[in-house]
Formats: structure tokens, sequence, C-alpha cells
């Protein structure tokens, strides 16, 4: 009986480190095939004090006027400015129909009135939070399943801010 208690820890082991694997590379296959799009951000507050500093980011497009006719897991419609600036255009229960120049990104429904991305929050360095004060806008890498990873915060001008003057 050990022997095979031996086996089949090692089996889940095994399993558990594919499943993670698999989800990393599905996200550095979202990171490097997808092009950057904006969502601008509602103002909120840099601070926890269990986590040290971040940033609660709840984007203008979340909100929602109709609680009661949204599904609880569904489609943002999407478009792009010149700027790659998304702008809401519906919300759908199913990824299709789209117009031209309309993507999806994915959303659960938080609260009545809120929608939920997957990309809500944003870490920094401790003491770093002037320098995130002034972000105006989430910058979300999509792919075409509406699947999100949220990549950095940018300022009015849609410049990143690196608060170390990184690149």
């Amino acid at each position: 009986m050990k022997k095979y208690k031996r086996l089949l820890i090692a089996l889940n082991c095994l399993i558990v480190l594919m499943v993670f694997n698999y989800s990393i590379y599905k996200n550095e296959q979202l990171l490097d095939d997808n092009s950057i799009v904006f969502f601008e951000l509602a103002p909120v507050d840099p601070r926890s004090l269990m986590q040290g500093d971040y940033m609660i980011l709840d984007y203008k497009n979340s909100s929602t006027n109709t609680s009661d006719s949204i599904a609880s897991r569904g489609y943002l419609v999407f478009n792009l400015d010149e700027n790659n600036v998304g702008t809401k255009v519906r919300l759908q229960k199913d990824k299709e129909p789209l117009s031209d120049n309309e993507f999806i990104l994915k959303y659960t429904k938080r609260n009545n009135w809120r929608l939920n991305f997957g990309a809500e929050s944003y870490f920094f360095e401790e003491g770093q939070a002037d320098s995130f004060e002034r972000a105006e806008y989430g910058a979300l890498k999509i792919d075409e399943d509406g699947n999100s990873l949220l990549v950095g915060l940018y300022d009015k001008d849609l410049k990143k801010i690196n608060p170390k003057g990184e690149n």
C-alpha cells in the first residue's frame, strides 16, 4: 500500500506542475501575441495596510445602469480609438456577434452595478503611491477569447508610469 501511496502523491504533484506550467505558458502567449489596449480608470485609494501598497482599479467601462438584465458572466464589447483606448459599446452573453472594429473582454458581475475584468488590482513598491496617483489608464493585453492581463498603469498622455525612471 505504501508503494501505491507514494506513486499517487508523485502523480498528483506531476499533474499540479503540468497545470501550473500550462497556465504560465498561456499567460506568456497572451503577453507576447497581443497589443496593448487602454481602459480609462475611475479614481480609487492606493493603500492597503494589510498587503502593503497597491491600487484597486476601477474602470469607467465597468459601471452599469441596469443590473437585473446583465448576465453574471459575459463579454464587454468595445471598440478602439486611434490611441488604442477602449470604449464600451455593449454587454453580451456570448462572444458573437461582433462588427468591424469591435473586440471582446470577459467579465463577471462583481455586484449589482460593477463588472470585474480580472485585472482589478495593481501592486507596487512601498512608498511609491504618489507616482501611481496620477494613473488614468490601465493597460491590458487581451486575447481573441477575451482573457486579459494587466501590464501597467499609464498617465493622461498614455505614458507608462515608472516611478524609478525605468523603461
